[in-house]
């Protein structure tokens, strides 16, 4: 009955805070060791029975833990912090007994900045800066855990100084301030690191370029002109969709041809046998990037060519338009004069064969209608030479017509005749007389159809003749048509090749410069500046998603 009056007293000592890092549990028992037990064993109570004072205290600590109403959540936590720091805790009440008597708050958030603690005798870095992060504890129960961190009690009997150590709000805005110092010292690294990149990426190359195209680069004379390509007037009549095309649409192909020929190495080729285009660019006081070197071969001089000689063909005006560069403004106009040469005379050249082609065939076919129909009518001459007479059809006609005459009268007299023998006392005289005239009339339609049946037979008759010289005429009328019908074709041919005629019109002359064109010093180094700058940033991004994918 006695001990447990003396219980309560050791759990209100127990539950007091601790000061300087000792927990109060353990000096109440010290200052319990130090006195003498009130209690003997005289007692009656066995020893079994009598739990010790650290017991005691514990289980005082750990009720006083209950009534504080700590979640399941706090009481987890105090678990993992108390396995971390590898203590063995018999409970969650008992791992934040434990914890609190190492002056561990289970509770409280952790703050990296509370963690940079600084050690004794740490060296600081290069040019005398300390190391913010040189002092990490290795654990928070270590050396660097002997520092207060819960409410204490003051002893009364203690002498109280002022403390040497750095308060901790001190040695956090100090290593506050040593991190911000990294950090900007690490930013002013990167951004030189950035510029001397930038410097030698960009910068470098773009003065490099600034000073060929303001210093070195030889001033080049442009000379513009423009052309176009046009048909005859008559033209817009041509087939039945002629009226509604327009004239830049119709001469599209030959413009598109024209403009492909003074781009092709055969103009090229043309250009440095008439007036030197290589030797023109070959020259040694052309800049080295712009020259050619000394007996070039067509590839190289093509390039150039390309490069100097730029043609636009504009399909909704059917305007040509030129720009020939050369180091010299005079020789510039004369390539460009001499490249129109080329051009009016390969459309010449184009229109010329077409029409050529279309009259060849018109002029062909009309010249053999025109043999065929003068042997047609060679035929038919023979045919009516060839017989006893030169028109059979009209002397067959002649006897069909005179026998048809002939039975005629032989109707009329056997008319005649029996009316006068129906009478009761005819006259003889006029009887004999119509029976006379009868068969004459009979005896010469005898004759006449003997004569018909000698003309219309054997192979020479008349009526043979008549069918050969029917079909010899049908053949020439034939013919006849066939080489109207080629007539009218090579006229229409004729006039078809007329319209097919282009012209090349020249709309702007080309005119010497008096002031060079390129090179454009200005423009060409901010294209430069845009170019490497460009060039740089994708390397750059690429660089740094490939990093990222690597490190992730």
């Amino acid at each position: 009955m006695t001990t447990k009056p003396k219980a309560r007293k050791f759990r209100i000592k127990r539950s007091t805070p601790t000061i300087g890092g000792a927990p109060a549990d353990e000096s109440a028992s010290a200052e319990q060791k130090s006195q003498p037990a009130p209690q003997s064993k005289s007692q009656d109570a066995p020893a079994g029975n009598v739990a010790s004072p650290q017991q005691v205290a514990s289980e005082n600590t750990i009720d006083a833990i209950r009534q504080e109403g700590l979640t399941g959540r706090q009481l987890r936590m105090a678990r993992r912090l108390a396995q971390k720091y590898e203590l063995a805790p018999t409970s969650d009440f008992d791992a934040v007994r434990l914890l609190r008597a190492k002056g561990i708050d289970p509770f409280q958030r952790t703050n990296m900045l509370e963690l940079v603690v600084p050690q004794a005798g740490a060296e600081a870095h290069e040019g005398g800066a300390p190391d913010a992060f040189a002092s990490l504890p290795a654990q928070l129960g270590g050396a660097g855990a002997d520092r207060v961190k819960l409410p204490q009690t003051v002893p009364v009997k203690k002498q109280q100084l002022p403390s040497t150590e750095v308060s901790p709000a001190e040695r956090r805005a100090r290593d506050i301030q040593n991190i911000q110092r990294d950090i900007t010292r690490r930013r002013r690294k990167k951004m030189g690191l950035l510029l001397v990149r930038l410097a030698f990426f960009v910068t470098l190359p773009t003065l490099l370029a600034g000073y060929y195209f303001y210093a070195i680069a030889t001033p080049m004379y442009a000379t513009k002109s423009e052309f176009l390509i046009i048909q005859n007037e008559g033209s817009g009549g041509a087939g039945p969709l002629g009226g509604l095309l327009p004239t830049q649409f119709a001469t599209n192909a030959d413009s598109i041809a024209t403009q492909g020929f003074l781009q092709s190495k055969d103009a090229m080729l043309r250009l440095d046998r008439d007036v030197g285009f290589k030797s023109h660019f070959a020259q040694d006081w052309i800049d080295p990037i712009q020259r050619l070197k000394t007996n070039p071969t067509n590839e190289e001089a093509y390039k150039v060519y390309r490069k100097f000689v730029k043609i636009g063909y504009d399909p909704t005006e059917g305007m040509i338009r030129m720009e020939v560069v050369a180091a010299d403004p005079e020789l510039s106009a004369t390539f460009s004069r001499q490249l129109i040469e080329y051009a009016e005379e390969r459309v010449n050249n184009l229109s010329q064969k077409k029409r050529e082609d279309q009259m060849r065939d018109a002029r062909k076919g009309f010249e053999e209608a025109e043999e065929q129909r003068r042997a047609a009518q060679e035929a038919l001459v023979r045919l009516q030479l060839a017989g006893s007479t030169l028109d059979p059809e009209g002397v067959i006609a002649t006897l069909r017509g005179q026998i048809s005459t002939i039975e005629t009268q032989i109707i009329q007299k056997e008319i005649e005749l029996a009316s006068l023998l129906n009478n009761a006392r005819p006259n003889q005289s006029r009887v004999d007389g119509a029976r006379s005239t009868l068969n004459i009339l009979k005896e010469q339609l005898k004759i006449l159809n003997n004569r018909m049946t000698d003309v219309s037979k054997g192979e020479n008759s008349l009526a043979e003749l008549s069918v050969r010289v029917q079909i010899a005429q049908a053949d020439l009328a034939g013919r006849d048509m066939m080489l109207q019908s080629a007539l009218q074709q090579m006229e229409q041919s004729r006039v078809e090749a007329n319209r097919q005629v282009r012209y090349l019109t020249i709309a702007v002359e080309p005119v010497a410069s008096e002031a060079p064109s390129y090179p454009r010093a200005f423009e060409n180094t901010i294209l430069a500046f845009i170019v490497f700058a460009g060039i740089y940033l994708m390397v750059s991004l690429t660089a740094s998603i490939l990093r990222e994918q690597v490190t992730s």
